[in-house]
């Protein structure tokens, strides 16, 4: 123990080196330090280097850390770095620096490697290796670098030989001269004879204050020093942990080690100073003060306030916070109040259809409400799904206590799975399917005793359920097969909660226990990652603001104290401490954060709410009383509406202003979850024959039984008085440019017209295919003004193709006539990739180069729409102007299957994930369903036409965001389909002759972007396609291109939901957001 002190001593001893150097500008001497002894890696310095191309030094002073022997992590650091070096020698032309580094370098990953070797040696032979296809994505040496040093900092992060060694500490300033300052103190202080101005000369020898004649003259006559007291022990100043206690003080010229040492003796302790008793040391009763002023600072009140004294100043914040404020941004007004069966425990809004509420209570009942109508739409009392695949242990544990609570519901990110943790062993989870529809998914008996937080989260794409108990692990599940993928052991005490996260692509999970503990953990079995104590050891919950930019946490321990903190991630500590909570609390308090503004907390019968960036109490909500002490709370996605559990077995759900107005206007709610459902429709049964996974085991779905003739009865009912209401929302048109924000797109001269055209996945680029079978391709700029890179009006776009490619990507046209061709296209998930035709061969991009990867089927038939696997790539669907679909391999060049039922075109594809199905529609005014595991028929459905003699042409689709519903686009009508029985659920029919040219949702599948051929855009609540917004041609187009230009193509940015872009049948391309940023189309606008 005392060995390992002593290290830890050292190492505190070398960073307090290392900080002087750094703040004298030593800093070759620091780096040197840092890589002899191995105490701190400087990251800046290493990317200085790395960017700079300086190989020789960056190995060097990575040798000072770690070996390419020491893990896989070092070994594949030494690699990236050679490899570098090695490709930069071959782009520079210089081949017998890239022979010598082959053979020096890189030949010791030769072993068990022999053919990755072998290819980077026939690198030689080439004129350029990016040629080799796994090299074409290759830019300069800038980029490289940059792209390198990004995943070394991942292999940084994970390489456990460099843990603890990535963040300096935090350490105050100064704080070795402060050491010294103190140590010359209290060496002064047992000199027999203090002097008042003691020289100090040197730091190699104790400091001794020489006996002088006048001394005794020098005494305060009133009360002279003693000798110093035999009897009191001397301890070496690095014993000293707490505050000096001094008589005297060593000013800052000692400390510089240029000048006298002064005395000081006053009361008024304005500076970095500690009082001391005398008595203890010297015998004396007096208290007096040691004053020690920093070094270099300028020795005046205003300035020498000690770091650990709290600074007061009145500023503005503190003026304002004094005024009344007025929040018209929090949920307030008590809107409506549920009433469960039973004592709610946890609640969970759906984050797509933001009213509706899931519900768990303490007797293991679970309801989903629809907080718009009041009413519950689905209720379901526990029930073990499979008894005889549980594990003993849960068997004994029901029969003692057959009681089951529910201690944690929670939805899936797109809202399309929920899971229910209970106080027993035992999670469900559940698919959703929109509306009353329902079906049991996977019983896994995951814990020994309760399951206390379950959350879920994707990484690689992967839905995943995590979970947390009483047996102190953490368990990571598949949500679709059931296996167990990871066991998280570390906690000495139960899990409380969970907080999965993603960062710069890390996908990560903060977990919490009940004696306050917090530990980070990635997905693998190396164990936590970073472990540090909650505030007052407080049992503790952790969230992040809705931007995931700011973590929070709150919670309270065993004697009561409550704590609301934002952490410092990079540091593992608390940044800010909110003040205001109740001084003893009887319970954990809950809290939710509100967007990225607001922290709420539920504490002492009322909801405190705090702006994130102050630690003042901003305001409270009592929700009209009869709050228990410390209620459960949760907001909506949007924080415009809160539900808060009340007394009685209540819920009472609060609102903002424009929430109630999305009450009022049922915006949020598919009219399958509408009122009108009679409470023996909501509450239905689920046929509990699915089957427990534990261990690895998976499982299938149950479907749910319902009685489908009332069901139609119902829906028919409804669609009635949908059909009927009367219009009595206005539309907010926008009719001159200044009301909105637009960019147009330029171009090298234009082309006919732009055909196709979307954003790319990352949303930083727009990619339009036009009608000469060319591919243009503008992306944005990463830069001060725009600082994400994503596409926006207020920064031009530049018209982008690689270095060295002298051509755009342009599709084959062997075979075909442009004139009748069909033109179609689709973007891989990652943007590497792009499938396109234009009435000839499929073409497949490589999106980074430019180049054709392949070619395949040449017409006839020709390919008239396409669509990827959401879930390989490497799978296609191909829709054919003969009527039929083809599913192709990619990779291996072949037809998997051959659809057939479509008597027309098939213009339109959408594959969905949660339904497995692909939808097609067609020339033939008909949508199939098809399965994704057989490639079987469904279902199939003519379309509704307003009017017979309409004739059909191109029909799109294209899938909600809860991937249940989608939106069907033909010329005479916009559609809403649910696509389990292909109802139609919702539709608008233009009331003039007016033609629609294309129709897309917004990338929130809140909005429906349509335009029409008379060059008029407009805008629909995706809910009820209730029209909301207009933008005329005099909004965009020039008076003497309005006649004959409209818009035929139609892009919703990926990210930004009131982003747009419109191709014109002019080759323009105009992109559109709301006049202010973070506004909707329709919101809080001026209605005429």
């Amino acid at each position: 123990m005392a060995d390992e002190k002593r290290s830890t001593l050292n190492k505190d001893l070398l960073l307090l080196i290392l900080q002087f150097c750094n703040d004298e500008g030593y800093k070759k001497t620091a780096h040197m330090l840092e890589r002899e002894s191995g105490c701190y890696f400087d990251m800046e310095f290493f990317e200085d280097m790395v960017l700079s191309g300086k190989w020789d030094k960056v190995e060097k002073y990575l040798s000072g850390f770690t070996n390419i022997n020491d893990n896989k992590y070092s070994t594949k650091i030494y690699f990236e770095i050679r490899k570098l070096n090695f490709l930069e020698a071959l782009d520079n032309n210089d081949r017998a620096k890239a022979l010598d580094i082959l053979m020096k370098d890189l030949k010791v990953f030769a072993h068990g490697n022999e053919e990755l070797f072998r290819e980077m040696t026939q690198l030689l032979t080439l004129d350029d290796f990016r040629e080799h296809e796994l090299l074409s994505m290759y830019g300069d040496s800038e980029s490289s670098r940059k792209l390198l040093m990004d995943e070394l900092k991942k292999l940084f992060e994970a390489n456990p030989v460099l843990h603890g060694k990535l963040k300096f500490p935090s350490i105050k300033s100064l704080r070795l001269r402060r050491l010294i300052n103190q140590g010359l103190n209290w060496q002064h202080i047992q000199c027999k004879y203090p002097q008042p101005n003691p020289d100090v000369k040197t730091l190699f020898e104790d400091h001794v204050c020489q006996w002088k004649q006048n001394h005794l003259f020098m005494q305060p006559t009133e009360n002279p020093l003693p000798l110093q007291d035999t009897s009191v022990p001397v301890f070496p100043a690095s014993w000293i942990s707490g505050p000096s206690t001094v008589t005297h003080a060593v000013s800052n010229e000692d400390i510089c080690l240029s000048g006298p040492i002064t005395l000081a003796t006053t009361s008024n302790n304005f500076w970095d100073s500690h009082t001391i008793s005398q008595k203890s040391l010297l015998g004396a009763v007096d208290e007096v003060t040691s004053t020690m002023l920093d070094p270099g600072r300028n020795h005046s009140l205003e300035c020498s306030i000690s770091d650990d004294s709290p600074i007061i100043s009145m500023n503005n914040d503190m003026l304002q916070n004094m005024e009344p404020i007025n929040h018209v941004n929090l949920p307030k007004t008590v809107a409506r109040i549920l009433n469960e069966g039973s004592s709610p425990m946890s609640m969970d809004f759906h984050p797509v259809q933001q009213t509706f509420l899931l519900v768990g209570t303490n007797i293991g009942d679970i309801g989903l409400w629809d907080v718009n109508s009041g009413e519950k739409m689905l209720s379901e009392n526990f029930m073990v799904w499979n008894i005889g695949a549980c594990s003993m242990m849960f068997k004994t544990a029901m029969m003692k206590d057959p009681c089951m609570s529910v201690n944690r519901v929670a939805w899936s990110p797109n809202g399309s799975f929920f899971g229910v943790g209970y106080s027993k062993h035992i999670v469900q989870l559940y698919s959703y399917h929109g509306g009353t529809d329902v079906q049991q998914k996977l019983e896994i008996d995951a814990h020994v005793g309760g399951v206390n937080d379950l959350a879920f989260s994707t990484p690689n794409e992967q839905l995943l359920v995590i979970t947390g108990g009483d047996d102190k692990i953490i368990k990571v599940w598949d949500v679709i097969t059931g296996v167990q993928m990871h066991n998280l052991e570390g906690h000495e005490a139960p899990v409380y909660s969970l907080c999965p996260q993603c960062k710069e692509g890390i996908h990560f999970i903060f977990s919490t226990s009940v004696d306050g503990e917090i530990k980070a953990w990635l997905y693998d079995s190396f164990g936590a990652r970073v472990q540090f104590d909650a505030p007052g050891l407080a049992c503790t919950a952790m969230a992040y603001s809705s931007d995931n930019r700011r973590l929070f946490s709150c919670g309270t321990n065993k004697n009561g104290e409550s704590f609301v903190v934002e952490w410092n991630e990079s540091e593992g500590g608390a940044k800010r401490t909110y003040q205001g909570l109740c001084k003893i609390s009887s319970a954990v308090v809950q809290f939710d954060p509100i967007k990225d503004k607001f922290l709420a907390a539920a504490d002492d019968h009322v909801i405190k709410i705090w702006d994130m960036d102050k630690v003042e109490l901003l305001t409270t909500i009592d929700a009209e009383g009869s709050l228990p002490a410390n209620p459960h709370i949760r907001f909506n996605k949007e924080g415009t509406l809160l539900a808060v559990i009340a007394s009685d077995n209540k819920i009472k759900i609060l609102a903002t202003d424009y929430g109630l107005q999305l009450l009022n206007a049922s915006v949020n709610g598919f009219v399958d979850s509408s009122s009108d459902f009679s409470d023996a429709l909501r509450k239905h049964a689920i046929n509990p024959s699915s089957t427990v996974a534990s261990s690895g085991e998976a499982d299938g779905y149950v479907p749910t039984t319902c009685d489908e003739e009332n069901l139609k009865a119902v829906k028919n009912k409804f669609f009635d008085k949908a059909n009927n209401k009367l219009d009595v929302c206005k539309v907010f048109q926008i009719n001159r440019p200044s009301q909105c924000q637009s960019l147009q797109l330029s171009g090298r001269g234009k082309a006919d017209k732009i055909s196709r055209l979307i954003y790319t996945n990352a949303g930083n680029a727009i990619l339009a295919l036009a009608s000469n079978a060319t591919h243009l391709l503008w992306k944005w700029p990463q830069n001060d003004i725009n600082l994400s890179g994503k596409a926006t009006t207020n920064v031009p776009s530049q018209l982008w193709q690689p270095r060295n490619c002298s051509r755009l990507m342009t599709n084959d046209l062997t075979g075909s006539k442009l004139e009748e061709a069909v033109p179609c296209l689709a973007l891989s998930k990652n943007d590497s990739y792009l499938l396109s035709a234009s009435g000839g061969i499929i073409s497949l991009f490589n999106m980074l180069t430019f180049k054709t990867m392949t070619s395949i089927m040449p017409p006839s038939p020709a390919a008239t729409s396409l669509a990827f696997h959401p879930q390989d790539n490497n799978i296609v669907a191909i829709g054919m102007d003969d009527s039929t679909i083809l599913i192709y391999n990619v990779r291996l060049t072949k037809v998997k299957s051959k659809l057939k039922g479509h008597s027309g075109i098939v213009t339109g594809l959408a594959f969905s994930n949660a339904m497995n199905v692909l939808v097609s529609s067609g020339a033939d005014a008909q949508i199939f369903a098809w399965d994704l595991d057989g490639w079987e028929k469904c279902k199939s459905k003519h379309l509704q036409l307003p009017d017979e003699n309409i004739p059909v042409v191109g029909t799109q689709v294209q899938f909600h965001l809860d991937q249940v519903h989608f939106l069907v686009v033909h010329e005479s009508q916009l559609s809403i389909y649910e696509a389990k029985e292909l109802a139609r659920v919702q539709q608008w029919v233009p009331e003039d002759s007016s033609r629609i040219s294309h129709a897309t949702f917004s990338c929130d599948s809140q909005m429906v972007y349509a335009c029409f051929v008379d060059g008029t855009m407009s805008i629909f609540g995706a809910s009820d396609l209730e029209l909301k917004c207009q933008i005329l041609p005099t909004a965009y187009l020039p008076t003497s291109s309005r006649l004959n230009v409209y818009p035929i193509a139609i892009a919703a940015h990926p990210q930004k939901p009131a982003q747009f872009a419109l191709g014109l049948t002019d080759g323009g391309i105009v992109v559109f957001e709301p006049q202010e940023p973070g506004n909707t189309w329709y919101v809080g606008e001026t209605y005429f």
